[in-house]
């Protein structure tokens, strides 16, 4: 799901305000930029982003663990409206789109001053486009259309942007006010914005440009191999290890690779029996945008029964405080679980 990052002039065009591919990618998901699962393995950042908002999250992250359980009772005690002792999942879900909005609220208030710091009334795409890609005018035509080049990325970027600008222009006049302008910071969260997601979405997936997305492209977008999983390069260390003798004299045959984790086995079912409605083997934008913004599906409502569902030792379908605190790492992040998952992901290669 996530686009290669790119170095030089990454420093200038954060300041400038450049959206970042990470920041760009597949809008599938907005209670957070992160990924929930990837290759089968749950990501508690996730529900970090969804149970705090992400600039919340990342501040907890920073915290002692004791200090983060502390501040984790006190939102507690704040989700319990009733005071009864219990967080329901109909608390939980209000919770959750409380933060999301109050993130929201706050990330568009952050941008507008950034990009129109008179406070006018409209921003013209003019003054947004020099205000953060105004450093392409300087730059080589070349290096503009070379494909894989930096500026050949900022340039896609920037078509990106212009064509979102227009979806949010209602009342197309080339110039976004404030509430067109969260439309176009946060179209995930906006229903007159699902046709330019997808637009994305496509754009992301159909690594063919044949204007649809296949199985393989399908698969290929949610199954990569870990970090490290690729093979690995001599060492050069002027001694021979057990694995680089073994390796030596056995090489599998093609073909004897090890078959797919279950879930992708599972994710291929779904392609060909729900996604794929008209039975065509492809998925077009209709089948996209029934994929990422399925109709009466709540992200919020969903979130909340994951948490209870991984938090709720008794299975009552209610928290209490002390099952909540018992599972903190899952609500919020601290040094610790930081550290823990950093080891966790080193202990997978």
């Amino acid at each position: 799901m996530k686009t290669t990052l790119f170095v030089v002039l990454a420093i200038s065009a954060v300041f400038a305000g450049v959206p970042s591919p990470e920041e760009t990618k597949r809008l599938m998901d907005h209670l957070s930029d992160q990924e929930h699962f990837r290759n089968e393995h749950h990501n508690k950042q996730f529900d970090h982003d969804a149970f705090l908002g992400e600039d919340q999250a990342k501040s907890f992250d920073q915290l002692p663990p004791e200090e983060s359980k502390r501040r984790l009772g006190i939102i507690v005690d704040k989700i319990d409206s009733d005071n009864d002792g219990f967080v329901t999942l109909v608390e939980l879900k209000d919770w959750i789109r409380y933060t999301q909005k109050r993130y929201i609220e706050e990330d568009v208030e952050r941008h507008w001053k950034q990009h129109n710091p008179d406070n006018d009334e409209l921003l013209p795409w003019e003054a947004y486009r020099k205000n953060v890609y105004g450093f392409m005018d300087e730059m080589d035509e070349r290096e503009l259309k070379s494909p894989n080049s930096e500026g050949f990325t900022y340039s896609n970027l920037l078509k990106r942007d212009r064509r979102r600008w227009h979806y949010a222009d209602g009342d197309q006049d080339d110039a976004l006010n404030r509430t067109e302008f969260a439309y176009f910071l946060h179209p995930e969260d906006h229903s007159g914005m699902r046709d330019v997601v997808v637009l994305e979405t496509m754009e992301d997936i159909d690594k063919d440009n044949d204007g649809k997305v296949s199985l393989e492209e399908y698969i290929g977008d949610m199954y990569k191999p870990e970090d490290g999983d690729e093979e690995d390069e001599p060492d050069w260390d002027g001694k021979v290890s057990l694995e680089e003798y073994i390796g030596d004299m056995y090489k599998p045959e093609d073909g004897d690779e090890e078959d797919e984790p279950d879930w992708v086995k599972q994710e291929r079912e779904q392609f060909t029996g729900y996604r794929d409605t008209n039975k065509d083997g492809f998925m077009d934008e209709t089948e996209v945008k029934d994929w990422i913004a399925p109709p009466e599906f709540d992200h919020a409502e969903a979130e909340a029964r994951h948490l209870v569902f991984e938090a709720d030792g008794d299975a009552d379908e209610k928290l209490t405080k002390a099952e909540i605190l018992d599972k903190y790492d899952l609500f919020v992040g601290s040094q610790a679980t930081d550290f823990g998952e950093a080891l966790a992901r080193h202990d997978e290669f």
